[in-house]
């Protein structure tokens, strides 16, 4: 027992953090320098911290291909990946292998390509993510709605819902929930004509996904709408603040109720281009919002009528 080491603790290191103030002169006003690695304050000068650790690179690049092979790593992880960009590849380059090993290292690739969709989950989870950047991308929609997309789908799969229902139906389906949580405007029948599903199935897969999952989507506003349409109609600045204003008078009235958001973002783009005298047809603007000129015609006679609206 004599001989025995008694084993003592490292005491704890205190992580510094710095302040929000200055502790002379009570300022917020700090200057980082970089060169040196202090943090210093404009007021004063006092050194409020210094020896910062710089966690970018130790190279410099000058243009994109001397920092594309400078880089190190790979990409970030992404969720529209099936295994989230972690797994690895094994080069093409044949610079340093000896012929007697080629056929080696192309088995070896062979089957690192295999390995990485194995089983049926896997593979169902690659499938379904590859047709959901494919949809969105003839769809025009960003990066975000396409992780949000593949995120729904992941969880989903992880909850057993896929079984008994189509891929084609749940991807479609998928693509509306992240467009709504986006609000990114996309109506159903623009999603069913990128689809083989039908606008019915894609509606009934959304409503039993958004119950099952627990997301809630507020309902589409009509103001979403005004950017997407005015843009492809090349309508004015101004005539975009007035139909919103419009939009937001009808609401309130309470001329919203049981309407497509898409017809009323139409008709108050109409009302709008008559009174700020940017004038479009009713059938160019009716193509575009996806509705029927009687439509379009029926949503500006409420608008107007209610509204108390003179157009010239």
């Amino acid at each position: 027992m004599k001989n025995q080491r008694i084993l003592k603790k490292r005491p704890k290191k205190e992580i510094k953090q710095t302040p929000n103030t200055c502790p002379d002169c009570k300022s917020s006003n700090f200057n980082l320098d970089h060169s040196r690695g202090e943090i210093t304050c404009k007021n004063c000068g006092l050194v409020i911290k210094d020896f910062i650790i710089d966690d970018g690179p130790e190279w410099r690049a000058f243009d994109h291909e001397q920092q594309l092979s400078r880089t190190r790593v790979g990409a970030p992880l992404s969720p529209r990946i099936h295994d989230y960009g972690l797994a690895t590849d094994i080069d093409w380059k044949n610079d340093n292998i000896s012929s007697k090993n080629m056929s080696k290292y192309y088995r070896m690739r062979k089957w690192n390509k295999k390995i990485r969709v194995s089983g049926s989950r896997e593979r169902n989870l690659a499938f379904a993510l590859t047709q959901i950047d494919r949809k969105c991308s003839n769809l025009a929609l960003h990066k975000v709605v396409r992780e949000s997309a593949a995120q729904i789908y992941r969880n989903a799969l992880n909850k057993k819902l896929i079984r008994g229902r189509t891929i084609e139906g749940i991807i479609s389906a998928t693509i509306y929930i992240a467009c709504r949580q986006c609000k990114i405007p996309r109506t159903l029948s623009e999603i069913a004509c990128e689809s083989s599903s039908t606008k019915k199935e894609i509606a009934r897969t959304y409503r039993f996904l958004a119950r099952e999952l627990k997301i809630k989507l507020t309902p589409t506003s009509p103001k979403d709408y005004i950017p997407r349409f005015a843009s492809e109609l090349s309508i004015s600045e101004q005539s975009q603040v007035k139909a919103i204003k419009i939009i937001e008078q009808s609401g309130s009235a309470g001329l919203h109720s049981g309407k497509g958001p898409n017809g009323i973002a139409a008709a108050a783009l109409y009302i709008s281009s008559l009174m700020e005298n940017d004038r479009k047809s009713q059938k160019d603007i009716a193509e575009v919002a996806g509705i029927t000129e009687v439509t379009l015609r029926n949503r500006y006679k409420e608008l107007s009528e209610n509204l108390n609206l003179a157009m010239v």
